[in-house]
């Protein structure tokens, strides 16, 4: 399983050996709903053979297709069904991502992934994630407003002390003169209060550790807030060693084992929303500033060409928006509408790629915060 806010965009949206296959189906969590879900993506890699066959018939697509296969075999993995699936296949590249929000189904070859389903799940205002955090274990959640799941932590974070110190003696066998680290012990030995200042220093190391590696793996790709879940007694510690510009002020002083994830939701969400609220009447604010110099735009057709230009600094885009049609690559101009299919052709998810491609920052809003009725709101750099 790949984790879509490390992937998304820099990986997603980068060059990749055409064909790239895209697939999106809405999926389920409870039995017997899910039970559908592995026959629906079945028939979603059968249109994506389908059209294989008819782009590529002089090339082999057996191995494009394996993967995608074998996922449709794999019923472990449709055991644990979330609101939405993304599956992205290529010579060089095979993501598969759960999704918080539901998607329309969609198969589609073309010479990049279609990606504008990611970019109204990843950009959303209201993103966070938590760092659940113990003396003996070290978790991660990406929530929304609506939802919160357990992610998997990338390798390079340790789990708990054991798994760190498992770390450190591999880095460290050659210098190391105790001999066998146990578990948790970090190879110190001695009396009771010499054994108390070494699990305390253990806890110490274990918190800079998993703090270092979830910013570099984690917080820092996302760019989402990060909100710390433990028990009182761990919050100073993990703040003292902390370089986590994403870190928020505010906490949850609960074990996160103890709650389920509609309560973990809750809580998080009603710490969370203060700050969401703050940062869209900032975003907000900025445009009316920008607009009044005249570095701002609501309008599709300017906005279109300043961000071909690469000059659109910050994007706000109104959610559940579409509007038919495309955006030429070369000029910005606006393309006649199409009307048969505005979910691969919406001007607004043109734009938005175009922006994150430049650098420029997307954002996806409520339609009842939206500061215009455009759809669309953008800051230029210049």
């Amino acid at each position: 399983m790949a984790n879509l806010s490390n992937d998304y965009p820099a990986r997603i949206l980068g060059t990749h050996e055409a064909p790239c296959l895209s697939l999106y189906q809405p999926t389920h969590r409870q039995f017997p709903d899910r039970q559908q879900d592995p026959i629906r993506f079945r028939n979603l890699v059968k249109q994506l053979e389908t059209s294989l066959q008819q782009k590529y018939a002089d090339r082999d697509i057996a191995p494009l297709l394996a993967p995608f296969n074998a996922l449709a075999d794999d019923a472990e993995f449709w055991n644990h069904g979330a609101e939405g699936l993304a599956v992205l296949g290529a010579a060089d590249m095979f993501g598969v991502y759960r999704l918080q929000r539901p998607v329309e189904e969609l198969a589609i070859v073309a010479d990049s992934f279609h990606t504008k389903p990611l970019m109204r799940i990843v950009q959303s205002a209201d993103r966070y994630q938590i760092l659940a955090l113990s003396r003996h274990s070290a978790r991660l959640f990406e929530g929304n407003r609506d939802r919160v799941d357990e992610i998997a932590l990338a390798p390079e974070v340790p789990r708990d002390l054991d798994d760190l110190a498992m770390r450190e003696a591999q880095r460290d066998r050659a210098s190391r003169t105790h001999g066998r680290v146990e578990p948790g012990v970090m190879g110190r030995h001695g009396a009771s209060d010499v054994k108390q200042d070494g699990i305390e220093g253990d806890t110490e190391k274990f918190f800079r550790e998993v703090d270092r590696a979830v910013l570099e793996h984690h917080s820092r790709p996302s760019g989402w807030p990060l909100l710390l879940a433990a028990l009182p007694e761990h919050h100073h510690l993990l703040r003292q060693v902390s370089t986590n510009p994403h870190l928020m002020d505010a906490s949850l002083d609960v074990d996160a084992s103890q709650l389920s994830l509609d309560e973990l939701r809750e809580r998080a969400w009603a710490v969370v929303q203060p700050r969401y609220l703050e940062r869209l009447a900032g975003l907000i604010d900025a445009f009316a500033a920008a607009q009044a110099r005249q570095q701002g735009s609501a309008d599709l057709s300017d906005v279109a060409r300043a961000a071909t230009e690469g000059r659109v600094a910050t994007l706000l885009l109104e959610a559940d928006r579409h509007i038919p049609g495309r955006i030429d690559a070369d000029t910005g101009a606006l393309v006649e509408a199409r009307l048969d299919d505005p979910r691969i052709d919406d001007m607004l998810d043109d734009l938005g790629e175009r922006v994150l491609r430049s650098g420029g920052e997307v954002v996806i809003v409520p339609a009842d915060r939206m500061p215009t009725r455009s759809g669309l709101a953008a800051t230029y750099r210049f």
